[in-house]
């Protein structure tokens, strides 16, 4: 991490969500570019360029089970006249064909993938033949079956071939020296077949980042736990670790932490050493027994330039009080989230994806934006000098919030699809205004 040009800081300074996020964005670096096997490979994203040693296909090959002929031999064939041709040998997918050659007047039976024969030019299906068993075509399919020395010599073609047909030419999908994925692509299973095709074991990446999410609050109790008087389910580390891993990362879920700065301040620096970011839910505002500011203002080697983490109000709405900073010796970075289970995931969507994406080395790291239609049975209201996001739902260029504005109306949050963003400078926005949203799905 580096240190970010400083800002004016403490309760005082209301940050905008603009200047929390370029701040945020200014200090998280991408991980360093590492070495890794095929399958570990997988959502980590290239840092250079991959060119294809060899061509895909590396010889020409047939696209179907037939016979590889001349094109000149099956002119004119049909039901009535065939085209009798001798079958010299069989090529299979594997085998070399170096020593078989394909004369005037003859065939050669090939399987599919199987490389193209010397003197031959085109494929005939063997559904278009009699299979070599000198009879009609439907006897003729069931020399797929047999093995080459029970057909016969000879193989009758009833339809005529272009030059080519069921062939796959040599580099028609990508030759040698093209390059096959540029630095920057998200590698996943296509591209994983693609490296594979070309003979690469090995692919340099940035890894996938490391991602430790805990929530905290002594009421909270693990789901399938019986719930005691005051309290409730913790439904915010399973949240959050589930956007990390949608995000990209590679996310540990740590089980709620009670209202104990010492416990919490313990259990953050145990996981830091498998920790790429931290992410903390609850304990940023200012009650009483908000201990996040209090555990995080001793984490670690706070003493070394650089480290710390600052607490702060933002001009939006929901997820007011937030924090980020740097902890340990390895400057960790850590952003604070609110407890209410909407703020918290709305804070992780304009704040801790952008972060993964980066630690990733994507260039995109936003959710995509687009205008569309209001659709409500009423105005929307929303607080002066506020950035207010709205769970909503979008369907072909309009969108119609769902739930209310509450920071706790965690049961609308799973039928949306997008949030509704109405400006600091915006308090009322009548049905069939357009406006901002930022598309979840």
């Amino acid at each position: 991490m580096s240190t970010p040009a400083p800002r004016p800081a403490g309760q005082e300074h209301l940050w905008s969500v603009d200047e929390h996020l370029e701040d945020i964005l200014a200090t998280v670096r991408p991980l360093e570019p590492i070495e890794l096997q095929l399958p570990d490979a997988q959502g980590c994203v290239l840092v250079e360029d991959v060119t294809v040693p060899v061509s895909l296909p590396p010889f020409d090959n047939s696209s179907m089970d037939g016979y590889a002929v001349r094109v000149a031999d099956v002119a004119g064939a049909s039901e009535e006249f065939p085209a009798v041709l001798e079958v010299v040998g069989d090529v299979a997918a594997g085998q070399a064909s170096g020593l078989l050659h394909v004369g005037p007047g003859q065939a050669a039976r090939i399987m599919t993938g199987a490389p193209l024969p010397a003197g031959a030019e085109t494929v005939v299906p063997v559904e278009w033949t009699d299979g070599g068993l000198g009879q009609g075509p439907v006897d003729g399919m069931r020399a797929r079956s047999l093995a080459p020395e029970q057909a016969s010599g000879h193989v009758r073609v009833h339809r005529p071939a272009e030059a080519r047909a069921h062939v796959r030419a040599k580099g028609s999908d990508v030759k040698a020296g093209d390059r096959a994925l540029t630095a920057g692509t998200v590698i996943g299973p296509p591209q994983i077949a693609l490296l594979a095709a070309i003979g690469r074991g090995t692919v340099r990446v940035r890894p996938r980042p490391r991602v430790v999410v805990l929530s905290t609050g002594s009421e909270l109790v693990q789901p399938g736990e019986e719930l005691g008087s005051g309290q409730i389910y913790d439904s915010n580390s399973f949240a959050l670790t589930a956007a990390a891993r949608d995000a990209g990362a590679i996310a540990y879920r740590v089980g709620a932490v009670a209202d104990d700065a010492e416990t919490l301040r313990s259990t953050i620096e145990d996981q830091l050493v498998r920790a790429d970011l931290l992410v903390t839910t609850g304990g940023v505002s200012v009650g009483a027994y908000d201990v996040v500011k209090e555990a995080l203002s001793h984490v670690g080697d706070e003493d070394e330039a650089g480290s710390g983490v600052e607490f702060r109000r933002l001009a939006m709405q929901p997820g007011k009080p937030q924090g980020f900073g740097a902890i340990g010796p390895d400057h960790i970075p850590l952003l604070a989230l609110p407890g209410n289970p909407v703020s918290s995931y709305v804070s992780f969507e304009l704040f801790v994806r952008p972060a993964i994406r980066t630690l990733m080395g994507l260039t995109d790291v936003h959710r995509p934006t687009t205008r569309a239609k209001l659709v409500a049975d009423g105005a929307l209201t929303s607080p002066k000098g506020r950035r207010q996001f709205l769970r909503a739902t979008h369907t072909e260029g309009t969108v119609r919030p769902v739930g209310g504005a509450g920071s706790h109306l965690v049961a609308a949050l799973a039928h949306a699809d997008a949030l509704i963003v109405v400006p600091e400078d915006v308090e009322r926005v009548e049905p069939g205004t357009e406006v901002d949203v930022v598309l979840l799905g």
